[in-house]
This record gives C-alpha cells, sequence and structure tokens, in this order.
C-alpha cells in the first residue's frame, strides 16, 4: 500500500495539483500587469503569446490568461478522476520543494558560471540580473520585478517545458528514433537551447552572450528534468523562485 510520502511523489505530477498550484501565481502576476502597467512588467514569452493573439484580433490583456486558465483547467479537468484528495497538503509541499530546487539551482549556477569563466580564463563576468542593486530600487520598480519573475516562472515553462520540451518528446518516441531515455535527454536538451536562444531574439532581446546562452540552456535542462521527474508546477515555481532569488536576493 503506497504511503503518504508515495502519494505526494505522484500528486504533484497530477495536472489538478498543477492547476492548483499555479493559478494563484498567475492570479498575482495578471493583477500586477493591470496594477503596475504591462511595458516593464511582461516577460518575453509573455509578451510573444500577447503579440500573437492581438495579431488574430483577440484582447492580449484578457486573452493570454484565459487562454492558458482554459488549458490548465481542461487539462486538470480530464485528470479529475484520480486527482490528490489532500490539496492543501500537496500545494504547501510543492511551494516548499520549488523554493529548495530555486536555491539548489543558485548554487549550482553560481559553480557554473565560475566554470565557464576559468575555462575561458576570463577574470570578469556578466550574471544575469546580479547587478541589479535592491537597495537602491524604489518600491515599485522591486514590485514589478517580483511580478515579472512570476510571469517568466508561468509563462515560460509553458512554452518551452509544457508544450516544446513535452511535444518533442511525443515526437521522437512517435518517429521511434531513440529509446524513450533517449528522446527525453535529445527534447531537453534541444528545446533548452531553443530556451536560451529564444532572450537574444527579437527588437527587445538581449545582446548575444556566448556565456549567457550556454548557462541559460544548462538552467533549461534542470527545469526539463524537473518537469519531467516532479511535474509542470514545481518547474514553474522553482523557475519563478530562482528569478526572484537572483534578482532581488543576490
Amino acid at each position: 500500500m503506497p504511503t503518504e510520502t508515495d502519494q505526494y511523489w505522484t500528486a504533484t505530477k497530477h495536472p489538478w495539483a498543477c492547476v492548483l498550484f499555479i493559478l494563484p501565481l498567475l492570479a498575482i502576476y495578471e493583477i500586477g500587469l493591470l496594477v503596475l502597467g504591462p511595458h516593464d512588467v511582461r516577460n518575453g514569452a509573455d509578451a510573444w503569446l500577447r503579440s500573437g493573439l492581438s495579431e488574430v484580433g483577440i484582447a492580449p490583456a484578457f486573452g493570454a490568461p484565459l487562454l492558458l486558465i482554459t488549458v490548465l483547467l481542461f487539462w486538470g479537468l480530464v485528470c479529475r478522476e484520480d486527482r490528490p484528495i489532500d490539496n492543501v497538503g500537496v500545494w504547501v509541499g510543492m511551494t516548499v520543494e520549488s523554493a529548495a530546487y530555486a536555491v539548489l539551482l543558485l548554487g549550482l549556477s553560481q559553480g557554473f558560471w565560475l566554470l565557464l569563466m576559468r575555462a575561458d580564463h576570463v577574470l570578469g563576468q556578466v550574471n544575469m540580473r546580479a547587478s541589479i542593486d535592491v537597495g537602491a530600487a524604489a518600491p515599485e520598480i522591486v514590485w514589478g520585478q517580483l511580478v515579472s519573475y512570476l510571469g517568466a516562472g508561468i509563462y515560460e515553462e509553458t512554452l518551452f517545458r509544457l508544450l516544446i520540451f513535452s511535444g518533442l518528446v511525443r515526437l521522437l518516441s512517435i518517429a521511434e528514433e531513440t529509446t524513450t531515455r533517449g528522446s527525453i535527454m535529445l527534447a531537453a536538451f534541444s528545446s533548452s537551447l531553443v530556451f536560451a536562444a529564444a532572450h537574444h531574439i527579437g527588437p527587445n532581446g538581449e545582446g548575444f552572450d556566448f556565456y549567457v546562452l550556454t548557462f541559460r540552456t544548462f538552467a533549461g535542462i534542470f527545469f526539463a528534468a524537473l518537469y519531467q521527474l516532479r511535474g509542470f508546477g514545481i518547474a514553474v515555481g522553482a523557475h519563478a523562485g530562482y528569478d526572484v532569488l537572483v534578482g532581488l536576493v543576490v
């Protein structure tokens, strides 16, 4: 008979648990857009989605969250028969676990950056968002950054892990060109490379930096592993938590 630990380990990957975990984060993000204004808060994946919706005549302010909520709720309702019973306990556990993985990635990222710098014998480094001076930031700027990091966790994980990574795994499995493990590894690397490169594309993209690209690919593989092993909700929570730690704490 499964223990409570076994049940929790399985429950975090259930669509219904992921939906209940993500909806509060999505609500905070969307309310933050309304209060603070969208221009300096939206992240890349969210901006791309809203731009695409605008092109087909759908109001981006409401179309993007409604589309995401519809997809998540449909996903949860399809699997509602075996949904977890202890929703509160699972939600609390997912929150703690997401925070732990965010701290773990922060530690790994510092070590990874040192390896990259030593490999190229470069003394200086450009650490993503680590140069933000939190003490000098106005309160509204800090809140805007927090809201933006939540959006990155939600929309980037939806695009690059829920859609692209899982879609590639399915396509590679159908093609039967690799083993299941091989399909997962290839999909994780490919989707992570796209995730990293996407930050340098478009009029608002960052200037190309090999070290940043390499690190983001590494981070993408980390999130893909979380998605595969611990579920979509924890991948979102860890992504948002890591961004907060790097942007506002480090």
